[in-house]
């Protein structure tokens, strides 16, 4: 009972900490345990070593943003890649993907980079179905590679290495990027060309303007991987750089503006710590009262075959990624999911590619995907419109899911 109607308040527009933190309060009570166990519970977030990443890169994110970083990128790559078939196009899902791994958030890239790329994809004749789908669903790209701050969440939640997951995201990521590259290559050849040049003269110009965003991954990964420092200093010093070039070096971003932009970056952060607390609390109920071991053992009862349950899974992650923004669900989901997967021995750093894999597409997948929504909006197109765009990309991530599935390697074969 109480379940129906925490799922009537959440679609009732109740904030989701408020929903998970009465489901809390309510379960602890009638079980008969001090309520003060949640309050040292929600507090157990704050040991996390790698918790203070998530607002740090949250406002590298967005002072990227803000600045005139997503022009710089679209220009530099227009210039490489412009002379190939469908070479903008696959300029648009490459800036895509480097942008929402940095920002870390799918929907800000649609609306920074939206107005850019969509009359750059139609003064080269792409259809207006193809080019409103590629941007809907390229927006969420990015989430596999590093230093996505998906990929830090579920490393927190499931107590996995989150250097691990950094690796393990990038095969899986380029299998992404490359089947969406070869569709669009495809359809750049049936399109009669317009002006399908290069633009290699101004290759130069357009890389140096742009190098300090593309050596921004490449100092984080690099100081990461070569043991030099840790996430969070990562994290402290991608901001210190962003900070540095933007607004004391190419002065894009007054510092008056400032304010305005931390505010906004640590509204999204508090949003998802409040969140990650009531659950980690509420998680905690759950496991106490072996909800987890009692789901496995009646999943155990009705499907016995690995492969089974993994296509069971992926449609449940699809509708999950439909209807819930992806730090909820990464929150409340893998805890229950988790243990389960493991007695389907599947691997936990392969079940977070999986379970991101999903949640991407998800946000593009009809009726009530974020992306579509956020892109009819950017576009001023209806819904419907942006529904019939996204079908071939999404047909065509799902090939790519089911190859990330049941090939776990893909994801594996860099990880110790």
């Amino acid at each position: 009972m109480s379940s129906l109607v925490a799922i009537l308040a959440a679609l009732s527009g109740t904030p989701l900490f408020a929903v998970i933190g009465a489901l809390a309060l309510l379960h602890f009570f009638f079980a008969e345990i001090d309520l003060t166990v949640i309050f040292i519970e929600m507090y157990r977030i704050a040991e996390t070593p790698t918790l203070t990443a998530i607002p740090l890169f949250a406002l590298t994110g967005f002072i990227l943003a803000a600045s005139n970083a997503p022009a710089r990128l679209v220009k530099f790559s227009q210039a490489l890649l412009g002379w190939l078939p469908g070479g903008l196009a696959i300029m648009a899902i490459l800036v895509c993907a480097l942008f929402t791994a940095l920002t870390g958030a799918s929907g800000m890239t649609i609306v920074a980079l939206g107005g850019l790329l969509l009359p750059a994809l139609q003064q080269q004749r792409m259809p207006d179905s193809f080019s409103l789908g590629l941007i809907t669903t390229s927006g969420s790209l990015g989430l596999l590679f590093p230093p996505s701050l998906p990929l830090i969440i579920y490393a927190i939640v499931s107590e996995t290495p989150v250097d691990q997951l950094f690796i393990a995201g990038i095969a899986p990521g380029i299998l992404l990027i490359t089947a969406l590259s070869a569709y669009s290559f495809l359809q750049g050849k049936r399109i009669v060309p317009l002006q399908r040049h290069g633009g290699f003269d101004q290759l130069p110009k357009a890389f140096i303007d742009c190098s300090s965003e593309l050596l921004l991954p490449v100092v984080i990964l690099g100081g990461i991987y070569g043991g030099v420092i840790a996430l969070s200093e990562a994290a402290a010093l991608s901001t210190l750089y962003v900070l540095i070039v933007e607004v004391l070096i190419r002065r894009e971003i007054p510092i008056g503006k400032l304010p305005t932009i931390i505010r906004d970056s640590m509204v999204l952060f508090g949003g998802i710590l409040v969140v990650m607390a009531t659950a980690m609390a509420y998680t905690s109920y759950l496991i106490d009262a072996e909800i987890p071991a009692q789901l496995l053992r009646w999943i155990q009862t009705h499907i016995d075959n690995r492969w089974l349950f993994l296509i069971l899974l992926n449609l449940f992650l699809l509708a999950v990624g439909c209807m819930i923004d992806m730090f909820s669900a990464l929150i409340l989901v893998v805890p229950l999911i988790l243990p389960i997967a493991q007695a389907y021995d599947v691997h936990p750093i392969h079940l977070g590619i999986i379970f991101l894999t999903n949640l991407e597409i998800g946000y593009s997948t009809p009726p009530v995907g974020l992306n579509l929504f956020i892109a009819s909006i950017r576009f001023e197109r209806p819904i419907f419109d942006l529904y019939r765009a996204s079908i071939p990309f999404i047909l065509i991530l799902l090939i790519c899911l089911a190859l990330i599935t049941y090939v776990p390697a893909i994801s594996l074969f860099m990880v110790d």
